[in-house]
């Protein structure tokens, strides 16, 4: 029997708001479905050099922004034939001072034209249709219209983005400075975005967030909230989009 390759993964998992805790060990127990990966946790950017040796990135963060030489060292990473499988708030940035609602500062416009998307604004939390828009893509065939209750991420789009999902909304997004959405556009929820030889997934479901994960905004949240992890939906796509990363890097490394 031939040795297996290994795949070594590199999964960022920090930032605020959300249950980072619980996503993290989530992502982890998925992750050890298969023998072959091995997985480097952090919680941040910084060691550059590991990221570089790395098969793939994931990343499950909120208002974690890379430095600007990190920005140029993930782009250069991912255009040099790499996957990166982005989720939820990778692409999301806050400022609580602005007068007129949380802000999305645009100050990092290399990850986000890497990322394809930055997050603007979501409605308030509540039930929406997730509909296939590439019923022929391998990671999503055979996944119906599903609803879940979940942040819809309405966001700033860079780039040509390959939709794999998406839903529609207009209409208020209460609390955030850019709060009006009146334009009929499909939103993407899960989407490709190539860069260069490598290309980006990003799945935007997957909030979740418990007692302690609002401080230093509130000191008890009072509800637990887990998102689309709830549904069955999200763990198939989860596991789908870990499996094309790990086969996309063992294909990629085969003579």
């Amino acid at each position: 029997m031939s040795e297996q390759r290994i795949v070594d993964v590199y999964l960022v998992a920090a930032g605020g708001y959300h249950d980072i805790d619980f996503a993290r060990l989530e992502l982890l127990k998925l992750l050890a479905e298969d023998d072959r990966v091995r997985v480097q946790v952090a919680a941040d950017y910084h060691d550059l050099e590991a990221i570089a040796e790395a098969d793939y990135l994931i990343t499950y963060t909120c208002d974690l922004v890379p430095t600007e030489d990190e920005q140029v060292a993930l782009r250069d990473y991912i255009a040099s034939g790499k996957r990166w499988f982005a989720l939820h708030g990778t692409n999301a940035i806050f400022d609580f001072t602005n007068p007129d609602g949380v802000g999305c500062p645009e100050t990092a416009p290399v990850l986000m034209e890497t990322l394809g998307t930055q997050f603007i604004a979501h409605p308030p939390i509540h039930p929406f249709k997730v509909t296939v828009a590439d019923a022929d893509h391998e990671l999503v065939k055979g996944i119906n219209t599903f609803e879940t209750d979940d942040e819809l991420y309405l966001c700033r789009i860079h780039g040509d983005l390959h939709h794999l999902l998406e839903t529609r909304f207009t209409g208020e997004a209460t609390g955030f400075a850019e709060s009006e959405w009146n334009d009929d556009e499909a939103r993407p929820v899960y989407y490709i975005n190539k860069v260069g030889d490598g290309e980006v997934l990003y799945l935007n479901l997957g909030h979740c967030r418990g007692h302690y994960d609002m401080r230093p905004l509130m000191d008890y949240y009072p509800q637990i909230e887990r998102g689309s992890w709830e549904t069955e939906e999200y763990y198939e796509l989860l596991r789908r989009g870990l499996k094309y990363c790990t086969n996309g890097a063992i294909e990629g490394n085969d003579p």
